[in-house]
């Protein structure tokens, strides 16, 4: 039991509390309130003086299935033999001994959402997970969490230039289709002999996972939408690079988006617009937005990083935070677990030396489960 004291808590849903008292108990959040009586038995934290945040979620990553400093033998995030693996689940993938997951929560990243890479037009299913463990089945919140599609050059770079479909996006939107209605007509046959690649489409179809999208350009991103109608499926749309172009039109959707990774280089054609002021413009039209680092596309201890140049860029404070917390984790449809420091969640927490959107502060102490994990 633990109790923390005299910090100004930043609950994560838009409300700040100074002086809070913050109680967590066998994992959860126990209350969050000014002052109040402290049991005798609990553990106390004096936190004056310190920002105390929900612990920080970003909603796209290949951590554990793309190890860093191992080399071609790490590199179990893209299944290229084929354009099309719904059958993938990255789950099956993951090393939590990879050090990506302690760099995560020294950054205070306490959650995220692990997915196969962007080589397919499809690229199988996704796992949320917490960053501390050694056994994955225990780290995971939500499972699957969506299944991996892909636009755009990367597909076609993959798999045309072995001289395979797709050589261009009509044939990746193709593809896409040619698989949903190939799942649909499974679905609706009596489905022997099963098929783990329909299946796992299938939950699409019934709106169990969504269908989360990579798609940079505001071209594919008009795809995306096109097949969200057509199929009348939940949809995320990944990166939005270009999605100042149309961040109106993206608002009549009814899509959450992941913003990033903007830190990169302008290493393909698909980047030459990319700009930090992308968050403002999804903000101002309405679009709920989380941020990523894509890790390791950039490294995920630059999630901070991100959030303070889109600040720079137009956005607030309070929406860095939420895109960072409670929003990220209604990205993941996780909120019930995580996202904001409130009663009966999991008291994943961070307590800062000061405002974390100042790079001269940082993460003094991080708690996943209400224990501390740096």
């Amino acid at each position: 039991m633990l109790a923390i004291l005299n910090g100004t808590a930043w609950l994560g849903n838009g409300e700040i509390i100074e002086g809070a008292t913050i109680l967590v108990k066998d994992g959860k959040f126990v209350s969050v309130e000014t002052g109040g009586e402290i049991p005798d038995t609990y553990q106390t934290i004096d936190a004056t003086g310190k920002i105390v945040s929900p612990g920080l979620i970003d909603v796209h990553t290949h951590l554990g299935v793309d190890e860093q400093g191992v080399g071609k033998e790490g590199k179990d995030f893209n299944e290229t033999s084929d354009a099309v693996t719904p059958q993938i689940r990255a789950i099956d993938g993951i090393n939590p001994m990879e050090t990506g997951f302690q760099d995560a929560r020294r950054a205070g990243v306490t959650t995220v959402q692990v997915m196969p890479g962007s080589a397919n037009v499809i690229g199988g299913e996704m796992v949320v997970l917490k960053t501390v463990g050694t056994i994955v089945d225990e780290m995971v919140i939500k499972s699957p969490s969506g299944m991996k599609a892909a636009t755009g050059e990367n597909p076609k770079r993959f798999h045309g230039e072995k001289g395979k479909m797709p050589v261009t996006r009509m044939g990746v939107a193709a593809l896409l289709r040619e698989q949903l209605i190939e799942a649909q007509n499974y679905l609706d046959g009596d489905q022997k002999p099963r098929k783990l690649a329909m299946e796992n489409l299938g939950k699409v179809l019934r709106k169990e996972i969504p269908l989360r999208v990579h798609a940079h350009r505001a071209d594919d991103i008009l795809t995306v939408l096109r097949i969200k109608r057509e199929f009348d499926i939940d949809i995320t749309i990944e990166h939005c690079t270009e999605g100042h172009h149309i961040a109106d039109y993206i608002a009549k959707h009814d899509v959450r988006v992941s913003f990033g990774p903007t830190m990169t280089p302008r290493s393909k054609v698909e980047l030459n617009d990319k700009s930090w002021s992308t968050a403002k413009s999804l903000a101002d039209a309405g679009v709920p937005f989380s941020l990523t680092t894509d890790h390791p596309v950039v490294g995920i201890d630059y999630l901070v990083t991100s959030a303070i140049h889109a600040i720079n860029n137009g956005i607030t404070e309070a929406q860095a935070l939420r895109a960072l917390t409670l929003d990220a984790a209604r990205h993941l449809g996780v909120e019930e677990r995580v996202g904001s420091i409130e009663k009966g969640k999991d008291a994943d927490l961070v307590i800062w030396s000061g405002n974390p959107f100042d790079l001269r502060n940082k993460p003094e102490q991080v708690f996943i489960n209400g224990k501390q994990v740096n």
